[in-house]
């Protein structure tokens, strides 16, 4: 059981937190880049509980600062972004992307002390389509994760964003949470119904998997397992990742490349940030599931539609459908059992139930079973990981050593004969397709 205590400190974020200054000795994935102009409008972003404005210069660089400005604290985000700096419309301050002031118009130039002045800013950098920020002490800044999605050129990355309306905690642990795709996402459809040579025949034959669970460098694992017949065996592997990633297994193990994070905005909302390889075999690349006789399955729809933008804080990548009204629930599917939850779209029943718990679940309230395993690991490992942190200064995994992320593949496949599940693992990623090794696709 998760206590009060330990709910408190797994799902505040804000500064000053023991989550917060974890999550502050890594990049967070902040924004797309391409939602930032040379010299257009500052865009409101908030990050770990700070009210930050993002803006592009024009040199094409990005600036990601407090939103104050630190003379009269006035709002940034009405400032005019030009030549170079960020300009405060109050008294003509002006601020270059680390934070240096440029400019002291207001005050007489023997009286200018702009050089003792400079905005609260954080570093950036850009990369696979987004804007990377570090919010921890400049001198202990780490390279960017490993992930073997970072090294596929751009061009061949998917980029999804979802704004989600919890906690962080409780979408992550979404993401690892497998017993849950037989009832959610299939409880509507039987074995008989679909291909056996099918992504979800096994997943729905046997709706209860039994579990290895293990710590690993990068933070957590598992290998949900069910029997296949003759001898095989099928497997859903998937990861936790410091501080916030998952690596889910909903695509084909040897070529699914991926990462997803969960990224705290305050301690009720989350941006989800999805990056794939648009040449792997996996969900969003492949055909919708289907039944035996080609119709599409229920409840599998894609396409999110979002609500348009605005510039508030939280104003950035919503869902049309939402709990006003009620994720777009349909009870009449639900009755005659076309869609099992009566939501349309995976993504979606994950954001219905996630957000139905409330901005931040009551863990107290829990009863976890034995098919939660990696949901009490994954916990107990970040809570032991903060707290090495704050009590003893001991670097949390992956922060320093980046390259541990370079042995982390989720999705599933079959194996032969009885043989330990990392093992299975181990040989399975050896042999899988690796993309810096794959030669770049030509311009179509």
């Amino acid at each position: 059981m998760t206590t009060e205590r330990e709910s408190r400190e797994l799902t505040q974020i804000g500064p000053g937190t023991i989550m917060g200054d974890l999550m502050r000795r890594y990049w967070l994935p902040a924004a797309k880049s391409a939602e930032l102009e040379r010299d257009g409008a500052p865009m409101r972003l908030m990050l770990l509980g700070e009210k930050l404005i993002a803006f592009r210069d024009s040199a094409g660089r990005v600036g990601v600062m407090d939103h104050r400005c630190p003379h009269r604290c006035a709002s940034l985000f009405l400032g005019r972004n030009e030549e170079g700096g960020i300009r405060c419309i109050y008294h003509g301050w002006k601020y270059d992307v680390e934070g240096n002031c440029l400019d002291m118009p207001s005050v007489i130039p023997q009286q200018d002390f702009k050089h003792k002045v400079k905005a609260k800013a954080y570093r950036v950098v850009e990369r696979a389509g987004l804007v990377w920020v570090y919010m921890g002490a400049e001198h202990a800044t780490p390279p960017l994760p490993g992930f073997e999605i970072l090294d596929v050129p751009e061009s061949e990355i998917g980029l999804a964003l979802v704004q989600r309306d919890c906690n962080y905690l409780q979408a992550l642990e979404g993401e690892i949470d497998t017993s849950h795709f037989g009832f959610l996402h299939a409880g509507h459809v039987e074995p008989d119904e679909v291909p056996e040579d099918g992504p979800i025949h096994n997943t729905i034959t046997d709706r209860a998997p039994q579990y290895h669970i293990a710590d690993t460098p990068w933070g957590t694992q598992y290998g949900a397992y069910r029997p296949a017949g003759a001898g095989r065996t099928y497997w859903r592997f998937a990861s936790f990742g410091f501080p916030f990633w998952t690596f889910a297994p909903n695509g084909e193990f040897a070529s699914h490349v991926h990462a997803r994070a969960w990224v705290p905005l305050d301690d009720g909302h989350t941006m989800f940030f999805y990056l794939w390889w648009k040449r792997g075999e996996s969900s969003i690349t492949q055909p919708t599931p289907a039944y035996k006789d080609g119709s599409p399955i229920g409840g599998a729809g894609r396409g999110n539609k979002f609500l348009p933008n605005t510039t508030d804080w939280l104003g950035r990548w919503r869902l049309a459908a939402n709990a006003g009204n009620d994720w777009t629930m349909d009870r009449e599917a639900q009755r005659n059992n076309t869609i099992y939850s009566g939501i349309d779209g995976i993504h979606l029943q994950d954001q219905a139930i996630t957000e139905s718990m409330g901005p931040v679940t009551d863990h107290t309230f829990e009863h976890l079973a034995p098919s939660d395993q990696m949901i009490t690991r994954t916990r107990r490992r970040l809570l032991m990981a903060a707290r090495a942190l704050r009590e003893k200064g001991v670097a949390p995994p992956g922060s320093v050593d980046p390259d541990v992320f370079r042995s982390v593949r989720s999705g599933y496949l079959h194996s032969d004969g009885e043989h330990p599940w990392q093992e299975v693992y181990a040989k399975k990623l050896a042999a899988a397709v690796h993309p810096s090794a794959v030669p770049l696709r030509a311009a179509e």
